[in-house]
């Protein structure tokens, strides 16, 4: 026995001391929902392979240059912060190209991707899935009917963001609630009309105040948008994944169609504005005050 005890020591020095597992813990978690205050390539790494059936991203436009736009009537800087400042187009693709290439890995084979942006960083986006051989299924225009105008006066109005929707496999057949997109209910879009099949021009106003009650994000995408996008492409219990998970729209619209969600971000302020958001939703469904619906 002293002899195997020596044996064991020698093969242990060998191989060094165990290893720790660097796992990222949970900012917060709650059965179906949880957030982690992280780099969104961190957390990916460590996610199963093949494990996530559907991702929103909204990543940063990197437009943070000293400009200004008209917000609620008044004049105020477009900067948002240090993670929306623009490293030159090499790098700026570069960071595309990874955060996707990661998305990939860990999306179920039928999974899909949709990714909201402007023209400031929607084509380098574009650009990165054709690299990454995603199959692009559409781009829809999300027209905002309330949008701001424009304040220089010296170009269009900007009322639309572009929404790519690109699934991980063009041979796999991904999920597309077909019936519910033509046949649902969809009061808040103007352009919708009853019986017809959707269109890729959605007409969806930006978030509500009462979506902003516990404060917001400045990219801030409205609850009707994320409804849609959830209801259209996952199904009940289906994991959905945003990386740059904000004020966690995405996660408030998987929870309350039934599905689980996984956000991450940088910035523990819009994650605590997520964890708000969200006791204030279980609350209410716990209440009976809201009902869960969709397929």
């Amino acid at each position: 026995m002293h002899c195997i005890r020596i044996a064991v020591m020698a093969v242990q020095f060998c191989l060094g001391p165990p290893k720790i597992e660097s796992m990222q813990k949970p900012y917060y978690q709650k059965p179906q929902f949880k957030l982690y205050h992280a780099n969104c390539l961190d957390v990916l790494a460590e996610l199963p392979e093949n494990s996530i059936d559907m991702v929103f991203a909204d990543p940063p436009y990197l437009l943070s240059n000293g400009g200004f736009t008209c917000y609620a009537g008044q004049r105020m800087s477009v900067n948002k912060g240090e993670w929306d400042v623009s490293n030159g187009l090499k790098k700026d693709f570069e960071f595309h190209l990874s955060w996707i290439r990661s998305v990939k890995r860990v999306l179920k084979p039928q999974g899909t991707v949709w990714i909201s942006g402007t023209y400031h960083s929607i084509y380098q986006c574009g650009f990165a899935l054709q690299v990454e051989k995603f199959h692009i299924l559409n781009d829809i225009a999300w027209f905002k009917p309330n949008a701001a105008p424009n304040l220089s006066c010296r170009c269009f109005a900007a009322s639309h963001e572009t929404i790519l929707w690109a699934k991980k496999d063009k041979k796999t057949k991904h999920t597309f609630n077909y019936n519910l997109m033509k046949n649902g209910d969809w009061p808040e879009d103007s352009f919708k009309k009853p019986g017809l099949q959707m269109r890729s021009v959605w007409s969806i106003g930006t978030p509500k105040t009462i979506e902003k009650k516990f404060g917001k994000h400045p990219t801030q995408k409205p609850e009707n948008l994320l409804k849609r996008i959830v209801l259209a492409s996952t199904n009940k219990g289906d994991i959905v994944l945003d990386p740059f998970t904000g004020s966690s729209t995405t996660g408030i619209a998987a929870y309350l169609l039934g599905r689980k969600f996984i956000g991450i971000d940088t910035d523990s302020e819009f994650l605590d504005l997520s964890i708000k958001r969200f006791e204030e939703l279980d609350k209410n469904l716990k209440n009976k005050q809201l009902k869960p619906y969709g397929k």
